[in-house]
């Protein structure tokens, strides 16, 4: 792999990340509900997710994924029923609107690992970050050239860029946490949440 390969991928890499999905809008949900914490938790679970796809696609097992018609239409199902489940809890949220100010967040027990597990499990059940991998990925890879390091090397990037991405957009979110703790605010990101992970889970339905 030259340089000038990596640069290229890169630069594709860097478009993926900045585009709007799931992953992002659960992180924000739960960096505004957790503060620094419930932000990183979140971040730390899509990352988790995001190596792990990276591994099957860089090792070849990502094929039989998306070969496999059963297996395939069984996560992308299960994507379809997670993002609903997420949406009906933000738009619950927005509906209720009872929150705790972001400065006086106190994370009850295991409230930290279902944080991470959700950002984990926003990121496994979309296949579109799997087909994302099998598409992209090998367009970079020289049979006979290119070498098992190589290939997580470029699959990892993404989920690297992907975690300073959310760094960075967490970091942001802090900064203006007294405007996002104001109660019509919140409910409205709620709102707004909740009807763009509908919209992704419906998408997703009828690929």
């Amino acid at each position: 792999m030259t340089w000038g390969s990596y640069s290229a991928y890169l630069g594709i890499a860097v478009l993926l990340v900045l585009a709007p999905g799931p992953d992002t809008l659960v992180f924000l949900r739960n960096a505004l509900s957790g503060g620094r914490r419930g932000g990183l938790l979140a971040a730390g679970g899509i990352l988790t997710g995001n190596l792990l796809q990276g591994s099957l696609a860089a090792f070849g097992l990502g094929v039989l994924v998306a070969s496999s018609r059963p297996l395939f239409e069984a996560l992308r199902w299960a994507g379809v029923a997670y993002l609903l489940f997420l949406a009906v809890q933000a738009l619950r949220g927005a509906w209720r609107g009872d929150y705790a100010a972001v400065a006086e967040v106190v994370e009850r027990r295991g409230q930290g690992f279902r944080r991470f597990r959700q950002g984990f499990l926003s990121n496994v059940t979309n296949p579109k970050v799997l087909i994302m991998y099998l598409s992209v990925l090998p367009q970079f890879l020289v049979p006979g050239v290119t070498t098992t390091l190589d290939a997580l090397v470029l699959a990892y990037t993404v989920g690297l860029l992907g975690a300073v991405y959310l760094v960075v957009l967490m970091t942001v979110v802090h900064r203006v946490r007294g405007w996002l703790s104001r109660r019509r605010v919140r409910r409205g990101i709620d709102a707004l949440t909740g009807t763009a992970l509908l919209g992704f889970g419906a998408a997703l339905a009828v690929e």
